[in-house]
């Protein structure tokens, strides 16, 4: 089998019956790399290093127009055909629904789940990312600390209401881990971690968010998850 797109002249595939990872363990990344341990779906791991501007590469800009990583290639799409997809709470739908798992077949928690990746994607993880820049990142330079503690207030306020949410539930959707976990886990271990921002926002105060972070990197897979792409 081989695979006719441009992104495997630049970065061949040695198992190309195999659904195709390209991707860097930021918070975006690991998501895929998680759900992919999660699952058991074969796949095979390409390394976009962003630092080089690899992701500005014209077979990967072929892969992704939006030149962000993660972005997935699929042999073996929905109808038969390849698929490729990008944006990372997209692939996450696509392979809960191609594996049956990490979403409720229930039509109602099915939506509600959805929710909650769409919440991480519009809210968590740009507000967590401003963070990161104003806190550790070029920005924390900046004489004016308004925009740093701007971005810190709403982290907080997030955190706030993913907190309300875990409190009484094991996860975000109650005891079924999902999709809607694996889209938040990366991006709050980075906030505390990577991004050193765990007393700018608070972290301590929120018990029920701290108590999902640490069962959730207990899991064999998300441990795994965490990896790909590292090297």
């Amino acid at each position: 089998m081989s695979l006719n797109h441009p992104i495997f002249a630049r970065w061949p595939a040695r198992y190309p019956d195999r659904l195709q990872l390209f991707s860097l363990p930021t918070p975006n990344g690991v998501k895929v790399g998680i759900m992919l341990e999660e699952t058991g779906l074969p796949y095979e791991p390409h390394r976009i290093d962003i630092l080089a501007n690899e992701n500005h590469d014209a077979a990967f800009l072929a892969l992704n127009p939006n030149g962000k990583i993660p972005a997935i290639y699929d042999p073996a799409g929905p109808t038969g055909k390849p698929l490729a997809l990008f944006e990372s709470g997209a692939i996450l739908l696509y392979l809960a629904d191609k594996t049956g798992g990490f979403i409720s077949a229930d039509p109602d928690t099915r939506y509600e789940t959805i929710q909650w990746v769409m919440w991480q994607m519009g809210g968590i993880g740009p507000m967590f990312g401003q963070v990161g820049f104003f806190n550790k990142f070029a920005g924390k330079d900046y004489e004016d600390k308004r925009p740093r503690d701007r971005y810190a207030a709403e982290s907080a306020r997030l955190l706030g209401v993913l907190d309300g949410r875990l409190a009484g539930r094991k996860w975000v959707m109650g005891a079924d881990y999902s999709i809607a976990d694996i889209s938040l886990l990366g991006w709050v271990r980075n906030l505390i971690g990577f991004y050193e921002a765990r007393e700018l926002v608070g972290f301590d105060r929120f018990r029920y968010v701290q108590a999902w972070l640490d069962r959730g990197l207990a899991r064999p897979a998300v441990q795994r998850g965490l990896e790909v792409t590292a090297t």
